[in-house]
């Protein structure tokens, strides 16, 4: 049983595919049981009849090396055992250096073997013999539970081997705290977003300027109207204003072209004068007294069709926007 029982950690250790169930690389706990020592009488070489209910416990702290191996070092009491029938007594205690070997049934369940040393100090109470300290050899095994990230719960056998000739047996629980690990940082996630492109389109423009007789004068008023086209110019840059000029019938066709001209060509002046633009995309022409828009019998239908229209064709626009890329 006992070489067998010493060959385990090494069997756990070549066993692969094991991880810790907390990632805190620091911990530190108390354990308590009981110890059960095999002494031999050195007169007969029988066993001794000793006690077997001797409370132990210790302390100890580790750290968490690999997923699957630690080291772990601490105090250990194994408790005072008296020979049946008589006064004598003896107790161990001592530093236990141990590696931790623990391969994990599941997020919460891990087994582990130990493997190490014992460094004692042997105390020989009302007549036993003798006093003694030195090293011994310690192996063990047991079941750990994780109740969260930064407690545990372990039952743990452990053996301890030539402990001043004796050999030594320890049985218990143990609560471990476990801390230290780096703090989990949430990645950020960049948003990513895309151009969604839709067409809008822009309604034409459109603007009658009336001019008094004979005059290609646009006044003040009908400049100040002109503000949505040179707008459409400076917002759109494939946009384009057309500017016609006419007259009405009094006067010679010859001189009533010219004279519609003079008035296109002023109100694409007045657009111009306000805007840094292509000439091109302002286009004028003059019609004379064509295409009129009432009677040419009467001075209220003349005066309508003295007039200058200014039409911004409607346009396509693209228009992109940023949206959120599913």
């Amino acid at each position: 049983m006992k070489k067998s029982f010493l060959v385990l950690p090494l069997a756990l250790l070549v066993s692969g595919a094991v991880n810790a169930a907390t990632e805190n690389p620091f911990y530190a706990g108390a354990r308590l049981g009981n110890s059960f020592y095999d002494i031999k009488d050195s007169n007969t070489g029988s066993d001794m009849n000793l006690e077997d209910k001797n409370l132990s416990g210790g302390i100890f702290a580790g750290y968490q090396i690999t997923p699957w191996f630690a080291v772990e070092g601490g105090y250990t009491n194994l408790g005072n055992t008296t020979v049946k029938g008589t006064d004598k007594s003896y107790q161990a205690q001592g530093a236990d250096l141990v590696g931790k070997y623990s391969y994990a049934i599941n997020d919460k369940f891990d087994v582990f073997a130990k493997l190490g040393v014992f460094y004692y100090d042997w105390d020989a109470k009302k007549g036993a013999v003798s006093d003694d300290n030195g090293w011994a050899s310690t192996a063990g095994v047991g079941a750990e539970y994780f109740i969260n990230d930064n407690v545990s719960t372990r039952l743990e056998y452990q053996y301890y081997k030539d402990v001043a000739g004796a050999d030594v047996q320890f049985a218990g629980v143990s609560l471990a705290y476990h801390w230290g690990a780096a703090p989990v940082v949430a990645p950020v996630i960049e948003p990513v977003y895309v151009d969604q492109v839709t067409t809008e389109t822009l309604d034409a423009l459109t603007l009658t300027v009336p001019f008094a007789f004979d005059s290609a004068a646009i006044t003040a008023g009908d400049a100040s109207k002109l503000a949505p086209f040179e707008k459409r110019l400076a917002d759109q840059p494939d946009s384009n204003i057309v500017v016609v000029g006419y007259t009405d019938s009094k006067g010679s066709e010859a001189y009533n072209m010219k004279l519609s001209e003079k008035r296109a060509a002023a109100v694409a002046e007045a657009l111009r004068s306000h805007l840094n633009v292509d000439g091109d995309r302002i286009t004028s022409e003059g019609r004379g007294e064509s295409n009129p828009v009432a009677t040419n019998k009467t001075a209220e239908g003349r005066a309508a069709n003295r007039r200058v229209e200014i039409i911004a064709p409607s346009i396509e626009v693209k228009k992109v926007t940023k949206v959120l890329a599913e």
